[in-house]
């Protein structure tokens, strides 16, 4: 027991500096300080004022459908800087010398994936402090904004597995960020994301309703809308989970492959 005590605090701490170490490149790497804070702020100033009084009448009148959208959006682009992230370290030998030091085997990918939480945070944060100096509101209140928040977030996370995967086996960070960024566009735009579904053609419709994205989106406006937890939000806790299930063990997988 003590013997395993010691283990869990030794890859605590280890995967708290790395942690802090992966945010500090984060900073330091103007690409991915772009995804995580001026992206949201960007898209969501572009979109209120470009597409606000055709799609629904004013600036103030789009709010309400944009934010959630914007928020899911500026966490997709967080959650994929992940994979480019783990791959440059792959590329450039600094991967293989982490895990050739005397800690703990897992703390590289977990310090990667706790520091992907705090940039999912901020990414948030960046979303809903533009929407609200803008004019944004949520109708049910604050608390519920908490509790969108905590929930794409949640979301994002398990997506950030997935993109950890692909920077694991891309042979280049380009290809990477290339099928990171793919990704994210088919999710967000193929979604209920901007535009209302009923005004897409039937096929297009069909996509967006399948797309696991628009629930989340869906799920969101009812909260910060309406004030309740809906189904929608039921069935993105149990995504989430069922991603967590099926990635976590195939990504530590190929992760302990590395040499």
């Amino acid at each position: 027991m003590q013997n395993l005590r010691k283990h869990l605090w030794r890859l605590l701490a280890n995967t708290r500096t790395l942690a802090y170490r992966n945010l500090l490149k984060t900073w330091h790497n103007p690409d991915q300080l772009l995804d995580v804070v001026v992206q949201p702020v960007l898209f969501m100033l572009m979109f209120s004022y470009l597409f606000g009084g055709a799609i629904a009448g004013s600036v103030h009148n789009y709010l309400p459908t944009l934010v959630p959208g914007i928020l899911m959006q500026a966490l997709l682009a967080a959650a994929t800087g992940s994979g480019s992230l783990i791959n440059e370290d792959l590329q450039q030998g600094v991967f293989q010398r982490i895990k050739a030091l005397p800690i703990s085997r897992l703390a590289p990918l977990l310090g990667q994936l706790v520091a992907d939480s705090l940039r999912l945070l901020l990414a948030a944060t960046a979303a809903i402090v533009t929407g609200y100096l803008i004019g944004w509101r949520p109708a049910a209140g604050f608390q519920w904004v908490i509790i969108v928040v905590g929930l794409d977030i949640f979301l994002g996370w398990t997506l950030s597995w997935i993109f950890v995967l692909y920077g694991l086996l891309a042979k280049r960070a380009t290809m990477v960020e290339s099928m990171s960024l793919m990704t994210m566009l088919i999710l967000i735009f193929l979604s209920n994301a901007f535009v209302p579904v009923h005004t897409l053609p039937p096929l297009v419709r069909f996509l967006v309703k399948i797309n696991p994205v628009s629930y989340v989106i869906t799920a969101s406006r009812t909260m910060l809308n309406h004030g309740y937890w809906s189904t929608s939000a039921w069935i993105v806790l149990l995504a989430g989970i069922v991603v967590l299930l099926l990635f976590i063990p195939l990504t530590v997988f190929v992760y302990n492959r590395k040499d």
